[in-house]
């Protein structure tokens, strides 16, 4: 039957029926919706689990028709693009899409999602990123994937700035979950002397090296990262640190994205999703 053919087995669509009623109180929609991602979803992670469903809420709550969206990049991106998806093809959403990376343009592209630019759309209703870590004050290090620069100015473009994680990026301040230090996209040529400049300030910048490749990470806009660690013991004002950083000649962009998140959507352990806003 066409059960079984959806299903396969009985027992599985039974278990698949009851939860899926007691979601959502619609039986039908239910099943299909439940059939045809359960076992995927069942065999996720939790932590993957929890980035999903960050997402998916955070595309609900801001994105409507006619929104102009800016595409961050990483892992947990991936599932807001995946429920941008859905709900262009369920609610035949209008939408533009505006990519931080070559990673997010592939997204866009992949998932049959209009692409568009900052040339052609340099003012866009909301921005939705992860972040490496996340403080209290929706105080943001990001750069882990060497995308800072352009999640940077496509926030900025943004009337609003999204942050979608799971809850290990949670923090109270900065340093406490992130440990690899502060992304710094630096021209190649000048990574020497801004090395010393950083250590003169009391960081201790570290070139990031590539893992499949022989040297240097080199980012979409052909620079080095350099990864600047700090003491995650001391209070620093973080908009100082920002400007200090972003002064040296050679820096292109700091992965420190302050007083721009407006709110963060955690994905928690157990299932539900946490709110912050700034």
């Amino acid at each position: 039957s066409w059960l079984a053919v959806c299903c396969s087995e009985v027992e599985h669509f039974a278990k698949c029926f009851v939860e899926s009623f007691w979601w959502n109180h619609s039986p039908m929609r239910c099943f299909l919706r439940v059939c045809g991602g359960c076992r995927s979803y069942s065999s996720m992670s939790t932590v993957e689990q929890a980035k999903r469903a960050a997402a998916h809420l955070a595309v609900d709550d801001h994105v409507k028709d006619n929104t102009v969206v800016g595409i961050g990049s990483g892992s947990t991106v991936v599932y807001a693009v995946e429920r941008l998806a859905e709900r262009v093809k369920k609610e035949k959403l209008q939408l533009r899409c505006v990519p931080t990376s070559f990673q997010a343009r592939q997204l866009i592209i992949n998932n049959g999602l209009v692409l568009a630019d900052l040339e052609m759309c340099p003012a866009l209703d909301v921005a939705i990123d992860g972040a490496d870590e996340v403080d209290a004050r929706l105080t943001c290090i990001k750069g882990g994937g060497a995308c800072q620069t352009q999640e940077k100015v496509v926030a900025a473009a943004a009337k609003k700035f999204v942050v979608i994680a799971d809850y290990r990026k949670d923090s109270e301040r900065l340093g406490q979950k992130w440990d690899k230090g502060l992304p710094v996209e630096v021209v190649p040529f000048a990574y020497k002397p801004v090395g010393l400049k950083l250590e003169g300030m009391g960081f201790e910048p570290v070139l990031r090296m590539a893992k499949n490749k022989a040297g240097p990470v080199v980012t979409d806009n052909g620079n080095f990262v350099m990864d600047v660690k700090f003491d995650a013991s001391k209070d620093y004002s973080w908009k100082e640190v920002e400007r200090d950083i972003s002064s040296v000649a050679g820096i292109v962009e700091v992965g420190l994205f302050v007083g721009m998140a407006e709110v963060a959507y955690f994905g928690m352990e157990n299932g539900e999703v946490k709110m912050r806003t700034a």
